[in-house]
């Protein structure tokens, strides 16, 4: 893998979630990527426990992704996406359509084209207001969200997420409740898999709706597993009492499943892993694989042809993005399933998710864990706080990490841990071995 000696000025770019200051003081920087690995300017290689961001489920480096985008480029570089179209986006459309969570019986089939997971997020929330409308249920603006959620930055997300440091400076939207979290560590502490305690949690649905009338409410959406505040499974049971509750009271149910689509639990979408169906479901980041920005929401064939009504030349939803369906995203994405059906790696997480566990909850001896949680090829590990200082521990034993040759990301005093989908079970040791010996070193 090449790499460059160019040593950049670190003064112009304002970086995202990140301690700038910090940052800029002592930079990691990553210039090369292929298959499991990238490639540091200095030539060190690092090993990705984390899919880049969560996204790139195929390793990194894929050809066929590169050369759909180059022709794709030359051939049509950008198509405008209102009241005009191009026909890669609907070709995009029903190959994900033929691939949509749940399955056919879900109905999940019609696609809205987006540019990233906090668009997507926004996206299914202004359907889901616009449906409530258009069905005559125009009192409904009420949004439920739940506690440690990220579902992104925009507005909306911020507004129905629950980490507080998302939130703190902004201005939320108004007309939005949260559902406690469902973290149990005294009951829950190192489970593998599904947690057997905290179904009952599902029920504080039922006390917003006591409190503020199902009439008011529009939809609750929720990340099936809560991976950016610190891997949290959902316990037995509680996805589906969410889903009966929602029926009940004519409220529509949100999966945000960014991070859980495509393959990362072991089946093509968190939504066919727990055999629970949604209305309307977000995804981005392994859409592309994370080559290009693309997101977009599965819309449930009901949900969307409530908005199919009135004159024909009338636009139904006055939403959308300048990139919406842009056609090298699409090219991306039509190159990225062909590589995740011919992999077969929407599935591939299911046969190593046993090792995955054993091999993570090896763990639990080390200094200063207090939870392990694993599911499919995700894991949080959970160490105790310095007092007084929250997530210093756990951002040293990130930094220990990447100089010793392994990409893990923390947030809080959680690291969390996430691989391409062609990772190897020796490349799973490996990772533990690593994060093992930094976690000893680690005061």
């Amino acid at each position: 893998m090449p790499a460059t000696a160019n040593t950049p000025g670190l003064d112009a770019y304002w970086m995202p979630f990140t301690a700038n200051r910090q940052f800029k003081a002592a930079p990691r920087l990553l210039a090369a990527a292929e298959g499991m690995h990238y490639q540091t300017p200095d030539g060190r290689t690092v090993l990705d426990g984390t899919a880049g961001l969560w996204c790139v489920n195929a390793g990194h480096g894929r050809r066929e992704i590169a050369t759909a985008v180059e022709r794709q480029l030359t051939t049509l570089d950008f198509a405008p996406s209102f009241q005009m179209g191009h026909p890669l986006a609907f070709d995009f459309a029903e190959r994900l359509a033929a691939v949509a969570p749940g399955g056919p019986e879900a109905g999940l089939d019609r696609v809205f084209f987006t540019g990233s997971g906090s668009e997507s997020v926004d996206t299914a929330l202004k359907i889901a207001l616009a449906y409530q409308r258009a069905i005559g249920q125009g009192t409904r603006t009420r949004l439920i969200g739940r506690e440690r959620g990220y579902h992104g930055v925009g507005f909306g997300g911020i507004s129905v997420g629950g980490l507080v440091n998302n939130r703190r400076m902004f201005p939320l939207l108004p007309a939005v409740d949260h559902l406690r979290h469902t973290h149990d560590l005294d009951r829950n502490a190192f489970t593998k898999g599904q947690p057997a305690h905290g179904v009952e949690l599902a029920d504080d649905l039922e006390r917003l709706v006591a409190l503020h009338g199902a009439e008011t409410i529009a939809a609750c959406i929720v990340e099936p597993l809560a991976g950016s505040t610190g891997v949290l499974v959902p316990p037995v049971g509680y996805l589906e009492r969410l889903r009966e509750i929602c029926t009940r009271h004519g409220i529509l149910l949100v999966f945000d499943e960014v991070i859980t689509g495509f393959g990362r639990l072991g089946a093509p979408f968190a939504t066919d892993y727990f055999g629970v169906v949604p209305d309307l479901v977000t995804t981005a980041k392994g859409l592309t694989n994370g080559a290009l920005p693309m997101g977009a929401v599965f819309a449930a064939r009901r949900v969307h042809d409530a908005l199919m009504h009135g004159p024909e030349a009338a636009i139904e939803l006055f939403h959308g993005y300048t990139y919406s369906g842009h056609p090298a995203a699409c090219a991306a994405g039509l190159a990225t399933l062909d590589i995740y059906a011919r992999e077969g790696l929407l599935t591939r997480a299911a046969a190593l998710s046993t090792h995955w566990a054993e091999a993570v909850h090896g763990l639990r001896s080390a200094p200063h864990v207090i939870d392990i949680r694993t599911l499919g090829l995700v894991a949080g590990i959970e160490l105790g706080s310095r007092e007084g200082a929250p997530g210093a521990r756990a951002y040293d034993v990130f930094v220990d990490c990447f100089e010793r040759g392994l990409l893990v990301r923390v947030t809080g005093d959680i690291v969390a841990l996430s691989p391409p989908l062609i990772v190897a079970a020796e490349e799973i040791d490996t990772m533990v071995s690593i994060l093992g010996d930094a976690l000893a070193r680690v005061a």
